[in-house]
């Protein structure tokens, strides 16, 4: 990965290029990946001990599943109104508020964990919404500028790769964790590695908290609200997410509860689901680069044209080696849509106005990971795990007629 040598000039995405050695380059991608990391494993490690909180809170899956669905509606809310602050401000200083509302909101969920207090958990975990959503959109944005085009897109999937790591870390270490030193400490864990990662950033950083590029005008920001190509994209988003989220949320609860596996070996079998993520997010730009000659829809559309049967089917399977080898594939093939969509989106609309393209795609993306686990619980609540998986399945049929309408970025 290059670094940038030309101070001042501009870059396709609106933003703005600085010199910044190769090495602090990695460092400043390293740093983020890990914040990201950190703030992905504490968002998710609830999903992988939902039984254990239902019982100890007394509550519903429903209600459980807003344990995890919270933070995604607060980073929903958060996202747009961040994303314009971060124009406006110093997005390193942003990045290093956010682990501290990490700190905060981890020890705060710890507490009401341990005395029982459901509201003001939940109340934990919108602090931490809006943490994660500073970061994420701050992180892109950062590492866009600290690198050249033609590596942009291997930068940000690097960076977006830090999503399925934390997944996998908070679904496979959430068990063990909580029968160690109870349920409530996994609120507290992975506020370390975003702390470690804060570390590696801060000095790494150093002179690209701000853009050069002008801020846009509302009449820009509003062309973006209203361009269909940008709201198709976010809808292909919001389809991705939603599966992702469901399968992360319920994955384990319907191994545990239908299949008759442990607690802590659904927590890993579907651990593969997020983690095959690392390699799915950083190739997707690879594949429609190398592979497709720059062509996003192709890429987006097997997406969902892969991940689709196999979440039809998935009630059906057994076998333990079968089991993993699906959620492998699913997992691999709705991810490609999650590491593309966030330079996709950015290609189709103006430079000056890429930033909040990335936003609102954020927004609307993430929409479908607050209403997932959500909605998946209460489907599983009233009518099975089996109807809850059909319905998912469909979900990935929408994506796939979506898809086929997608646009091509006019570069092309």
């Amino acid at each position: 990965m290059s670094s940038q040598t030309s101070p001042g000039s501009s870059s396709p995405g609106g933003t703005a290029t600085t010199a910044h050695p190769r090495w602090l380059t990695w460092g400043l991608v390293v740093g983020a990946s890990l914040i990201s990391t950190g703030l992905a494993a504490y968002e998710i490690a609830p999903a992988s001990v939902t039984p254990v909180i239902r019982e100890s809170m007394g509550i519903g899956s429903t209600t459980a599943g807003l344990i995890v669905g919270v933070m995604f509606g607060s980073a929903v809310v958060a996202s747009l109104p961040a994303g314009a602050v971060l124009d406006r401000t110093n997005s390193r200083t942003a990045m290093a508020m956010a682990v501290l509302a990490l700190l905060i909101a981890g020890g705060w969920g710890w507490s009401a964990g341990h005395r029982g207090a459901y509201w003001s958990l939940i109340a934990s975990r919108v602090l931490g919404g809006v943490a994660y959503v500073v970061v994420w959109n701050a992180g892109i944005d950062m590492v866009s500028r600290a690198v050249t085009a033609s590596n942009r897109a291997t930068a940000v999937g690097i960076f977006t790769a830090s999503g399925p790591i934390g997944f996998a870390l908070g679904q496979g270490t959430g068990p063990p964790i909580a029968d160690l030193f109870g349920w409530p400490a996994i609120f507290l864990a992975f506020t370390g590695v975003a702390l470690v990662g804060s570390v590696v950033f801060w000095p790494a950083s150093r002179g690209l908290g701000r853009s050069d590029a002008a801020n846009p005008s509302l009449s820009e920001f509003n062309a973006v609200l209203r361009n269909r190509s940008v709201w198709l994209i976010g809808l292909l988003g919001f389809l991705g997410y939603s599966l992702y989220l469901f399968v992360n949320s319920w994955g384990a609860s319907y191994l545990t509860e239908e299949v008759g596996l442990s607690l802590g070996v659904s927590g890993l079998l579907v651990a593969v689901f997020p983690a095959i993520g690392v390699v799915s997010r950083i190739s997707s730009g690879l594949l429609s680069d190398r592979v497709f000659g720059g062509r996003r829809r192709p890429v987006i559309l097997g997406s969902f044209g892969i991940a689709t049967p196999l979440l039809l089917t998935f009630i059906r399977l057994r076998s333990i080696p079968v089991l993993v080898a699906a959620l492998l594939v699913a997992g691999f093939a709705i991810q490609l849509t999650l590491g593309l969509s966030f330079t996709y989106v950015r290609e189709i609309v103006e430079t000056r106005v890429a930033a909040t393209a990335v936003a609102f795609h954020t927004s609307v993306g993430l929409a479908g990971a607050f209403l997932a686990p959500i909605a998946g619980g209460a489907v599983v609540e009233f009518a099975g795990f089996s109807v809850a998986f059909l319905l998912a399945g469909v979900l990935g049929g929408c994506g796939i007629v979506l898809a086929w309408y997608a646009p091509e970025p006019a570069r092309l």
